[in-house]
């Protein structure tokens, strides 16, 4: 009979992996991934011991510093996401999941403190095992499926252990009320890709069904079932979440005011959370296929505005609802909700380029680039056009998800918001010929010739649009960067203005030297931006166009991290009379700290769904490039040197600490 690990003893397994965590230690850099495997084969015979856990914990700092991170995505603690290790947890090969338990053990020690690290601070490391716990509570509570525990693999009780491990150290309490407040946080900014804030819902229903489990508040408790409703029985006659099927069933066994009601309940929920449930979707295409088509306006949820609207595009958004709001992509009835209530139909171009996008159709390539990101449960055509829908309706909805593509998101909310017939363009020419094509300087550019981008690969996680349009952009942006390169100032003065419209101001202000990288003429940069931008210095004239600007982006330490391409959409004082700059971050969540007491708001400060805030001097002091209309104002309100001081201050003990 042979011997499991679980029965080997703890020693001889203990000598192997100091044997080979010396190896993997002094080993060159091109040696570096021999010795990884063999380490990680080492830290699965320890994972499967009862004792192993307790003895990999404390020598998890010697195995970082050794390299078994080296080379990898998990090199990089701060930009990994708690919602992939669920599934690298469940599905990779062993020593992946390995490595993936291995940095859950990092995160633990920097939760608790116990070492000073920099680039994974305390507090954060305890979000992201929180959102990891939470995402992962069936496995904490063992509400395995039978076919979880038919396809157990190899390593699965080791990370069962490992989760509950984590769950006992940092604490039970407030897990599922984070989570809650998690859910309404990332869903006041109304993003388009929903579908993780979803598995975080459903992990919250199943923790409510399991015994012992409770919140912290009633308010959390009642946000919870908020949540659960609107997705799962959002209307009295799906309350108990009885199928699409049978619910369909009862709507045509329903009476007027049964219907009206339903309507009038699916509208609430979808409003209030942002969510949209499959439900929804089975209740629009039920009354516009029985004879109750005027049921649909309410269902929507439609103001004055939007019903007027609604009322003048009525068999176009009859059709639009007809090809894009389905069980599995129910979410574009927001979307169309939102493009009514926003009047863009109204633009002459707008209807007649939404027709055309109905009638299309889609090349192979598109097609298979929907279908690799999204499956066969709806076709690509239906995908894209709901992609469009979620799109026109929530411009700052949509995120770069994890790519490198911060510019071309950007690109694609300023079109939707100021220039929704441009994207649709744009997008026609891709499904069409799989190629767009733009103009830089008089000279236009092919991205079907041209090179691959930052996006080596088409983004899967993303939104269709995205997925369709982004690979074309990020090629057009590299080809300009190419043909500014040996211009000598910073080639966003150039590119933003061709790439994104005509609207963005051509006066340019950078904080930075180009050559040395070193901050100039910092003051005037501040002054500059007051005067272009605040309210009280600029005679008080608005942002009229949404202006590309770029951030030096910190962590939650003050550190630098990186250039980032965000939009200013407007500045205002908020209801506690403080100046606020209101922006769009590409990123699919905004809400970020980045240090000094520099916390980005997206809710609670006058924000519009989808913004973010901050006040105008802490954002000033992250501010790197902004763009200006050059219709200067004589400012009646000089900026007081003490208020440029601030910034400079807040600017000097962050990103621009080595620059000066």
């Amino acid at each position: 009979m042979t011997t499991s690990f679980q029965d080997e003893t703890l020693s001889p397994i203990l000598r192997s992996f100091e044997h080979v965590l010396s190896q993997l230690s002094t080993a060159s850099s091109a040696g570096k991934a021999t010795y990884q495997g063999r380490m990680l084969d080492t830290i699965k015979r320890l994972l499967k011991h009862p004792e192993g856990i307790a003895a990999l914990e404390p020598r998890v700092e010697e195995l970082e510093q050794a390299g078994i991170f080296a080379g990898t995505d998990w090199a990089t603690p701060s930009s990994l996401i708690p919602g992939m290790v669920g599934n690298t947890l469940k599905m990779a090969e062993p020593r992946t999941v390995a490595l993936e338990c291995v940095s859950l053990l990092r995160f633990l020690s920097a939760a608790r403190d116990e070492k000073a690290r920099p680039s994974l601070p305390s507090e954060h490391a305890r979000h992201f095992l929180a959102q990891v716990l939470a995402l992962n509570l069936d496995r904490i509570l063992g509400a395995h499926h039978e076919a979880d525990r038919v396809k157990a693999r190899e390593l699965d009780g080791a990370v069962d252990a490992l989760l509950k491990h984590i769950l006992a150290s940092i604490g039970t309490e407030g897990i599922l009320g984070q989570l809650v407040d998690e859910v309404w946080r990332i869903l006041r900014q109304r993003p388009i890709q929903v579908d993780h804030v979803k598995s975080m819902i459903l992990q919250i229903a199943l923790a409510m069904n399991e015994e012992g489990q409770s919140f912290s508040t009633s308010d959390t408790r009642l946000g919870a079932g908020r949540l659960i409703s609107a997705l799962f029985g959002p209307t009295e006659l799906c309350r108990e979440d009885p199928g699409l099927e049978v619910y369909r069933d009862r709507l045509a066994a329903s009476d007027t005011g049964t219907l009206q009601a339903e309507a009038s309940g699916m509208a609430r929920a979808m409003h209030d959370t942002g969510l949209v449930s499959d439900y929804h979707a089975v209740f629009l295409r039920f009354v516009l296929e029985s004879g109750h088509g005027y049921l649909v306006s309410d269902a929507l949820g439609l103001s004055n505005t939007g019903l007027d609207s609604f009322r003048c595009y009525q068999a176009l958004v009859q059709q639009l609802i007809e090809v894009a709001v389905h069980p599995g992509t129910a979410q574009a009835a927001l979307g169309i909700a939102l493009i009514l209530e926003r009047g863009i139909l109204y633009s002459p171009p707008i209807a007649p380029s939404l027709w055309r996008l109905l009638g299309s159709k889609l090349t192979p390539a598109c097609e298979a680039s929907l279908t690799s990101a999204f499956g066969v449960g709806a076709t690509p055509h239906q995908r894209l056009v709901a992609g469009v829908m979620l799109l026109l309706g929530q411009p700052l909805g949509i995120g770069q998800g994890n790519n490198p593509t911060c510019q071309s998101a950007r690109a694609l909310s300023m079109w939707a918001l100021n220039d929704p017939d441009y994207l649709l363009w744009q997008l026609a020419q891709a499904t069409s010929n799989d190629r767009v094509i733009m103009y830089f300087e008089g000279k236009p550019l092919d991205s079907a010739l041209l090179p691959a981008g930052l996006a080596l690969h088409t983004p899967l996680d993303a939104d269709p649009v995205s997925i369709v349009l982004v690979p074309h952009l990020d090629r057009i942006y590299a080809e300009m960067g190419r043909l500014v390169a040996g211009r000598a100032e910073d080639p966003h003065r150039w590119i933003n203005p061709e790439l994104h419209g005509w609207w963005v101001g051509r006066e340019f202000h950078i904080a930075v030297d180009i050559a040395t990288g070193k901050l100039s003429e910092y003051d005037k940069f501040i002054r500059d931006f007051h005067t272009a931008y605040h309210p009280l210095h600029n005679g008080n004239e608005p942002v009229i166009h949404p202006q590309p600007a770029g951030i030096a982006v910190t962590d939650s330490q003050g550190a630098f991290v990186g250039w980032h391409a965000i939009s200013i959409i407007r500045v205002a004082l908020d209801q506690s009379g403080v100046m606020r700059v209101y922006f769009f971050n590409p990123n699919n969540d905004s809400g970020q700290d980045w240090g000094d007491g520099i916390v980005v708001s997206t809710q609670g400060n006058g924000e519009h769904l989808g913004e973010a805030s901050l006040p105008f001097s802490q954002f000033t002091s992250r501010l790197y490039i902004f763009h200006d209309d050059g219709l200067k104002t004589v400012s009646e309100s000089p900026v007081d040197e003490d208020e440029i001081g601030i910034i400079r201050d807040l600017a000097l003990q962050s990103w621009a600490r080595n620059r000066h």
